[in-house]
């Protein structure tokens, strides 16, 4: 009997509900997906709170196959990244299907639609729901474990997005550094030559007793520090109040610096508990033994991710950013954390991608980013 596909249009908390559940399902034999918190991907969702719907809106669509859901899709715009850009750029986010041709085609259609209706010209994608939350396929590394706030998925998505007419766009890689891999000899080396050279420069941890000033030093370096990156947008200072908030729950300042020259901050790095090792063992639910089980596997964390870093234009290529890796990787050998990621880092980030290959790292996981026009 031939299969028969539609497709729904999202309107009812219900349907919101089953374009929620779907990955829970679809990955449930899947060793290496981490279930986020249900309760977080609501407010990911919510266009009425979640800060990014302020200057963007979304459609989300669910496909059924034979009568189940066989497939998840939202169709996005970002007019603030239209406006900086001067493009009618629509994106799509939030990707999930069967291993079914017909299901991703009808997907892409939906939206695709959805976005030309909207005067849009392009597609790009994924953004879940923007460029400064999860992005990217994964298309190599489906063997170990994802990082926080970082995605996984089937390793046939990438046939079925570029079959469906997506074309990629730009990879973006993850490194990672463990204490038995790690070149310490030659990362001290490195490490004396970058302090002799700039005796004035300083690293130290952030202060999460005067965050506003840290919330504003980060603001300006980090948009200054990627202007000129694929993607970019200038962080609003709603935006950096907001990662704040959540920030000062969930950050170590021992994995967390400034470098000061003279005083003056160029450069920070915001590294991250890996939280994905308490959610892989919580299945998406923090209530009612969830949060026992949060409060006992979070002391048990050993690894980190640097997820934000940034060094002013005018000091780049003298060695800042891996005094940064230094300090954190250090550290880590100190507190217990045995293996960081760097991530992710853009396949035309040479410089980045060189730093991390001199510190030891190995490059673990390659994520994809498509376009195609509309």
């Amino acid at each position: 009997m031939p299969k028969t596909t539609g497709v729904t249009f999202v309107s009812t908390e219900a349907e919101k509900m089953q374009f929620i559940q779907f990955p829970y399902d679809h990955y449930k034999s899947d060793t290496f997906w981490v279930a986020p918190l249900v309760s977080e991907q609501k407010k990911l969702l919510d266009t009425e709170k979640n800060p990014f719907f302020t200057e963007a809106e979304m459609a989300l669509f669910l496909a059924e196959e034979n009568g189940e859901v066989a497939g998840r899709i939202a169709a996005i715009i970002d007019y603030r990244f239209n406006e900086y850009h001067d493009t009618k750029t629509g994106f799509f986010g939030f990707f999930e299907s069967r291993e079914s041709q017909a299901v991703t085609d009808l997907l892409f259609r939906v939206a695709s639609d959805w976005l030309r209706e909207k005067g849009m010209n392009q597609l790009t994608g994924p953004a879940n729901p923007s460029m400064m939350d999860e992005i990217g396929i994964l298309v190599e590394g489906f063997e170990k474990y994802p990082y926080v706030m970082m995605p996984y998925h089937k390793a046939y998505y990438d046939s079925l997005i570029r079959n469906s007419g997506m074309e990629k766009a730009i990879d973006m890689f993850a490194f990672e550094v463990n204490q038995d891999g790690v070149n310490r000899e030659r990362m001290n080396r490195a490490v004396q030559i970058v302090k002799k050279r700039m005796p004035e420069l300083q690293i130290r941890e952030v202060n999460l007793k005067d965050l506003k000033n840290e919330l504003k030093i980060i603001h300006h370096i980090f948009n200054e520090a990627w202007k000129n990156n694929w993607g970019f947008i200038p962080l609003r200072w709603e935006e950096i109040e907001a990662f704040g908030k959540e920030l000062k729950s969930v950050v170590d300042p021992r994995f967390a610096h400034v470098a000061e020259i003279d005083g003056e901050p160029v450069a920070f790095s915001i590294a991250l508990p890996d939280y994905n090792q308490v959610l892989s063992k919580m299945n998406g639910k923090l209530f009612p033994f969830g949060i026992i089980k949060f409060l006992y596997y979070r002391r048990k964390i050993d690894r980190i991710r640097t997820a934000l870093m940034g060094v002013l234009p005018k000091y780049r290529g003298k060695g800042i950013d891996a005094l940064l890796h230094h300090k954190s990787i250090e550290n880590g050998l100190i507190y217990g954390k045995y293996a960081s990621e760097l991530s992710w880092i853009l396949e035309t980030n040479k410089e980045m991608i060189r730093v991390a290959e001199r510190i030891g790292a190995t490059r673990t996981k390659t994520y994809r980013m498509y376009r195609k026009e509309l």
